[in-house]
């Protein structure tokens, strides 16, 4: 088995590190590879797709023709999490800064996204969050964090904040606008290891 983290930007070895360990501590063998181009989206049971820029993050898995395999495996019940840039990669609608930098969405996600909803870099904080998939609360960091504005009828919402709506699930696809990666606490890369455990 193999888990895809997409390497092109971002905080990509936190996640490497967050799931090796996830596996770890449930006696899972499987391998969590670095997607930097074409080919291997295809081999894994399950994708991540961590923070960064969005607008860079959009125009190279474009152009590396990621994006159309990320598509045909969410597609195909690949389980996919995306955290802070990756919520608005996922989504399939964004806000006035989404469209005026010509980002490609993937459009897997029936949300609309605020690229900038929790301010600037200047402005990360932390947070306590309750989200209805844990059953204590989870540590969120927020870095230039984005938020969901709205939703389709296909969406779980699992947590807000500040009446942004920052956790939500839609089928096998997970999205964040905080970063589960930059904590010790695994809880979230063990729920997602879960959805790949049952494809």
């Amino acid at each position: 088995m193999k888990i895809g983290v997409i390497a092109i930007q971002g905080a990509v070895s936190e996640h490497v590190d967050a799931l090796r360990r996830a596996l770890a501590e449930r006696g899972v063998e499987a391998e969590v590879v670095e997607i930097k181009h074409k080919g291997i989206v295809p081999e894994c049971s399950g994708i991540v797709i961590p923070g960064g820029e969005s607008t860079t993050l959009c125009r190279l898995l474009a152009r590396e023709g990621i994006s159309e395999e990320i598509r045909e495996a969410a597609s195909r019940g690949v389980p996919i999490l995306g955290t802070c840039a990756g919520l608005i990669v996922l989504a399939k609608e964004g806000d006035r800064q989404v469209e005026k930098t010509g980002q490609e969405l993937l459009g897997i996600m029936d949300t609309r996204v605020n690229r900038n909803a929790f301010g600037r870099q200047r402005d990360s904080f932390e947070a306590e969050l309750e989200l209805s998939i844990l059953d204590s609360p989870f540590t969120g960091v927020f870095i230039r964090a984005p938020g969901i504005v709205s939703c389709g009828p296909g969406v779980k919402v699992l947590s807000t904040l500040e009446g942004m709506i920052i956790a939500a699930e839609q089928g096998n696809v997970l999205a964040l606008a905080f970063h589960p990666e930059l904590t010790d606490d695994l809880r979230i890369h063990q729920y997602f290891l879960d959805k790949v455990l049952k494809c």
